[in-house]
């Protein structure tokens, strides 16, 4: 016979890191698109620059995509979308959607050899992209063309469907990956395995997000949300189906605005943008400068990395600090600020806490509508609150689980029949160490294994060593996160080459971004003759970590005929790099520069000498003295005593 609770049970239980969203219930993603086309078919549904397609265009399109892949498309495939911020991209997702395939977002420009990993392991149906950034086995297969939007900044000049047969190396078809039934689309993450891994969403787990999302934020016909996070990452899709399921028109942004701060609330205002999701690296920029006051944006949702400071008074949007893994669709739980700016509204903060502006990192928040969150031990039961612990997750926003099924038995468990969590079947490990407050807030305090965060994007280090791995010239390769004063990660490399050989860091770089997303690429790499090993034999990758900085290759002798805005640029870089060989003939983008690194770059410019650089005029700089030049050319005297 069950005992009954007792005083101290009932205390403990309240005491315990656990926290439930407000109940929700699943509704729909696709219908509810259908509904805006039907009821406001000559509404703006995406809008990119001088070209606006409605509802019913955005409809028709989608129908006569869906028409063209049927015969050859079936529900529950996957198909992999190489296409970036567009129209087109809007009109493919809605046209798998109706089919009922998967979608798999790849980026525009996928890796050819991740790519080949992908379909290799994955039972990947087609690729849709322009055929010119197809991977080579993909460019020769059979295509069927796609007449899809093919105006805006980032429209593809051609689109095609191809069906490529799969790779020599690839299993046959009925041992390679499929997706689970009722996916609505499958993201990749990070493979401890070298290779990376995909993780399947339902549309009733998106529906609930989705709902959640335009409840929060007010996201109606006449707003416009952004279209600004990189296809790749899952992010995109709360934007994509939030504006869609509005009656909203999408923005695509440029690829400019992710580099610049400056160029990207620029654009908010120019697009009008009214809600907008970005990655926090975008946004701490942002927050570090005076907030415009004639930006028409009202909701700003910031996720994928630990915010380190809250938006200052004068700060005129409501910004969501959001958390969630794409195991857990995208958002699991968010924490509100206002500052004094936002009309009719004082600023929504924890109790006590730091001054808005101040440079402390708020809170993650509390759980999203359907969510549950739980902090536990290592023995996975709950810690006492104010207790740190590791994150488990549960509710509607689970994914279905990973396309490997004994992946999923570990990392998706049953939650201990004893703790009463109604309606929570299974706890997704996240593998993120945070701890719950007395209100219920969680504070997110870094990762338990070795996973890291880069640009807001999850890495497993062990991918990053495969990659390097596969150059015969390496004989292996250990990867360390180095973290600056603000916390910011960056990823070293550590190669051993095999014996009798040798090989430029610059040329080790460029062969792994054929693997690798951009975040993924190393800052640095060094070149060691061995690697420090802990009692029990295995690398001590904190060692490693550690030593660093007495390890890396002699620094590249200074030019002694440098000028002094050679010598700023040389420096920021090598700092920004943590990579001292960087010479000034040497471009940016090969010396292991990434669009995070190249706006705080553009940051340290103009600071030091007052130049204000776009990120289009550094990348096409062919070296960094070519980009000291341009500085040159703009620098102005300043004057005496600023």
């Amino acid at each position: 016979m069950t005992q009954p609770l007792t005083v101290s049970d009932a205390v403990a239980a309240r005491e315990a890191s656990i926290a439930h969203g407000p109940a929700a219930t699943p509704t729909a993603v696709l219908a509810r698109f259908e509904e805006w086309a039907l009821r406001t078919p000559q509404a703006p549904a995406v809008i990119d620059g001088d070209h606006t397609w409605t509802y019913e265009d955005l409809d028709t399109a989608a129908t006569d995509a869906a028409d063209a892949l049927r015969d050859r498309v079936r529900p529950g495939d996957l198909v992999g979308v190489c296409l970036d911020r567009s129209a087109a991209l809007v009109v493919t997702a809605v046209a798998l959607a109706r089919i009922g395939a998967v979608y798999l977002p790849l980026g525009p420009r996928p890796g050819e050899r991740r790519t080949d990993a992908v379909t290799e392991d994955l039972d990947v149906v087609c690729l849709i992209g322009d055929p010119a950034v197809l991977p080579a086995r993909h460019r020769a297969a059979e295509r069927i063309p796609l007449s899809l939007p093919g105006d805006g900044v980032n429209a593809p000049g051609t689109v095609v469907a191809a069906f490529a047969a799969p790779a020599p190396a690839a299993p046959a078809q009925g041992a390679r990956r499929r997706a689970p039934e009722d996916a609505f689309y499958a993201v990749l993450t990070s493979g401890s395995t070298g290779r990376p891994k995909a993780v399947a969403v339902a549309e009733a787990s998106l529906s609930v997000l989705l709902d959640w999302y335009r409840a929060e934020t007010g996201l109606a016909p006449g707003d416009r949300q952004s279209l600004l996070i990189g296809v790749a990452f899952d992010p995109h899709l709360l934007e994509l189906w939030a504006g869609l399921t509005s009656g909203a028109a999408l923005v695509p942004a440029p690829d400019d605005v992710r580099w610049d701060a400056t160029v990207l609330t620029d654009w908010w205002r120019d697009a009008g943008v009214t809600v907008s999701v970005a990655a926090t690296p975008m946004i701490e920029p942002v927050l570090d400068r005076p907030w415009p006051q004639d930006l028409p944006l009202r909701h700003l949702v910031v996720g994928g990395d630990r915010m380190r400071r809250r938006p200052g008074n004068d700060v005129t949007a409501t910004v969501h600090n959001a958390y969630g893994p794409a195991e857990a669709t995208v958002v699991t739980t968010t924490y509100a600020m206002r500052g004094e700016g936002v009309p009719g509204g004082a600023r929504e903060e924890v109790q006590a806490a730091p001054q808005a502006g101040a440079q402390t990192s708020p809170p993650i928040g509390l759980p999203v509508p359907g969510a549950t969150v739980v902090v536990t031990g290592a023995d996975g039961r709950p810690v006492p609150r104010g207790q740190e612990g590791e994150l488990r997750v549960g509710g509607h926003c689970l994914a279905l689980g990973y396309l490997d099924p004994e992946l999923t038995a570990h990392r998706f468990t049953a939650p201990p029949e004893d703790l009463g969590l109604p309606g929570v079947e299974r706890l997704y490990r996240t593998g993120d160490r945070v701890r719950m407050n007395t209100d219920g807030h969680l504070e997110f305090l870094g990762r338990l294994d070795d996973q890291v965060k880069i640009s807001g994007v999850r890495i497993e280090p062990a991918e990053v060593e495969a990659a390097f791995e596969h150059d015969p010239a390496v004989r292996s390769a250990v990867v360390t996160a180095l973290r600056d004063d603000d916390g910011r990660a960056r990823l070293v490399a550590h190669i051993r080459l095999t014996e009798g050989t040798a090989a430029k860091t610059g040329d080790l770089l460029a062969a792994v971004r054929t693997w690798l997303p951009e975040q993924a690429v190393p800052a640095a790499v060094r070149i060691v003759d061995g690697y420090p090993l802990d009692a029990n034999g295995k690398v001590d990758r904190a060692a490693l970590a550690a030593a660093g900085p007495e390890m890396p290759e002699a620094a590249e002798a200074t030019p002694g005929d440098a000028t002094p805005t050679e010598l700023l640029v040389l420096h920021a870089v090598r700092d920004l790099l943590d990579r001292p060989t960087t010479a000034l003939t040497d471009n940016f983008t090969d010396a292991g520069g990434t669009s995070v690194v190249a706006a705080r770059l553009l940051v340290a410019i103009e600071r030091d000498s007052g130049v204000r650089l776009r990120a289009p005029e550094l990348l096409r700089a062919p070296d960094l003295r070519a980009l000291a030049a341009l500085v040159e050319q703009r620098r102005t005297p300043r004057p005496a005593g600023a």
